[in-house]
């Protein structure tokens, strides 16, 4: 929370900004000394970690050569129906509490916030959320923030408003009560944002797999979701670590949204301003609905809001709870998701890539030509039913992945490069860019809407009888329609081609076949 103390004769007000969901709101907190047994009550909602503040606060005053008032104080946190969370409130309150047993107006307080949790010796120890808190601080006219060190890169991101970083309790009182002066902390996110092409991994590195590589590379231009199948140790989940390699780099607005929601969720490495690469998240299979979706008693981001952006992977799809795949039906349609509990509601970004995984079988030997499937027709059966159709229907593309074979395995050659690869998926999403460049909303192909569906992805006779006879012998659902039409235009768009063309089409129609062939 972020704060700036208002003094006055017994009573201390301080404004603070919280952090709900991903997003902070301003919170009124009041200090007030008077008579009675000597002692510190927090009320307004607080939860444990706010109301055990008050033993850390008076230890890291009186091992920091500071003095509080040994009077019964009452600090208040306001509105009262909002529960207040975290450690954050504890560099405010001490600094409230020794300015007022001092008598100290402290000037630079009047428009500066601040947040930290307190060490037992004063020192100051990093926060959640320093980024929407800052925000918050400048939409409300705030000039300056004061935060833990480590916090300080990521809230320097933010233009418009000051940021100091300090080590200790003792610092921190001295730079407020101006005997001490520190340099606000300063942050280019355009010029750290140049710097996403360095990537511990590369495609080069996976040998064979043509075809799958030449699907991921779809997938990747237009947006789209892909399901890879095949047996144990044939590249899936190699392939699916490479691909954020080849995705478009992360533009300004993309990054603060990213680093907005790891900031949130304390996952911000130390010292780091922005989050520069497009995230990577594969929980195991042995997550819970709320871990992926969010949720909790607190309303948290789940695995699917840390991985806007970038890439969900799910590896082993089959394994996963069936009730914890259907929660992703409604978040791969809207790119969000809206979580409802006793405390409240809150609605998450979720537009995330999927990349799933799976063997074809139990054994994962179904159709291999060296090795025979040892599962029978009941474990195929019940294997086939763990993934529904509705979410299968929402898979753009499914992709066979077979064994390598020795050659390939033995090749000397590298494959082709990330960076190629890249290249090629950067000019498909600018042609994207141009297309929907009157809707915000929409930034790739897989993102269309109806209406822009049918105005972009018109078929020649030829081509609209094709699909209507794949349609009708294939048995395939109004949402797999669309989701054929949106992969024939990325695909379209990868060969620069304006209209799309039967080639296209037949292309795409292959990517969808598979689950047909495989779940019949």
């Amino acid at each position: 929370m972020f704060l700036g103390i208002i003094i006055g004769q017994m009573l201390t007000k301080i404004f603070s900004a919280a952090v709900i969901g991903i997003d902070a709101t301003e919170i009124e907190i009041e200090i007030h000394t008077g008579s009675g047994d000597p002692a510190i009550i927090v009320v307004g909602l607080p939860d444990t970690i706010v109301r055990e503040s008050r033993d850390r606060v008076t230890a890291a005053i009186s091992n920091s050569g500071y003095e509080w008032s040994f009077k019964r104080t009452t600090v208040n946190l306001a509105p009262a129906d909002i529960k207040k969370q975290g450690p954050s409130f504890d560099l405010p309150i001490a600094v409230g509490m020794i300015a007022q047993a001092q008598s100290d107006t402290l000037p630079r307080l009047e428009r500066c916030y601040l947040a930290g949790e307190l060490a037992l010796n004063g020192e100051i120890r990093p926060i959640k959320g320093a980024l929407p808190l800052t925000l918050e601080a400048r939409a409300q006219g705030k000039k300056a923030v004061l935060l833990p060190i480590a916090n300080v890169r990521e809230a320097a991101v933010v233009e418009g408003i000051e940021v100091y970083g300090v080590k200790n309790l003792q610092e921190a009182y001295e730079f407020l009560s101006m005997k001490k002066t520190l340099s606000p902390a300063q942050e280019n996110p355009s010029t750290l944002l140049k710097h996403q092409e360095n990537f511990a991994v590369d495609f080069s590195e996976v040998k064979g797999q043509q075809q799958v590589k030449r699907a991921i590379e779809v997938a990747v231009a237009g947006g789209h979701n892909i399901l890879l199948i095949g047996p144990p140790g044939s590249g899936k989940s190699m392939l699916a670590r490479r691909i954020p390699t080849i995705m478009p780099p992360l533009s300004l607005e993309e990054a603060l949204e990213t680093t907005k929601i790891h900031s949130v969720c304390g996952l911000m490495p130390p010292d780091v301003a922005v989050v520069t690469q497009r995230p990577f998240r594969d929980p195991h299979h042995t997550i819970s609905d709320v871990g992926l979706l969010g949720g909790s008693a607190n309303i948290t981001p789940g695995e699917i809001s840390i991985a806007h952006h970038g890439v969900l992977f799910l590896d082993e799809l089959p394994e996963f709870h069936r009730s914890t795949l259907e929660v992703l039906r409604q978040p791969l349609e809207d790119a969000k998701v809206t979580i409802s509990r006793a405390s409240g509601t809150m609605t998450f970004p979720a537009a995330f890539m999927l990349v799933a995984a799976m063997n074809p079988c139990p054994c994962g030997y179904y159709g291999d030509l060296k090795r025979s499937c040892r599962c029978s027709p009941l474990q195929h059966e019940r294997y086939r039913q763990r993934i529904s159709g509705p979410l299968l229907d929402r898979i753009d593309l499914h992709v066979e992945a077979p064994a390598i074979s020795y050659n390939e395995l033995s090749a000397t050659e590298l494959g082709e490069a990330s960076k190629a690869i890249r290249e090629r998926v950067i000019k498909a999403r600018q042609v994207q860019q141009v297309r929907f460049v009157t809707d915000k909303k929409t930034r790739c192909n897989a993102r269309m809407s109806p209406t822009e569906l049918r105005e972009h992805c018109r078929l020649q006779p030829e081509a609209q009888e094709l699909l209507r006879k794949a349609i009708t012998d294939l048995n395939f659902s109004a949402r797999a329609y669309d989701r054929i039409l949106k992969v024939a235009r990325t695909i379209a768009d990868l060969a620069d081609s304006k209209s799309i063309a039967t080639e296209h089409l037949l292309e795409a129609l292959s990517y969808r076949s598979l689950d047909r062939r495989l779940w019949s």
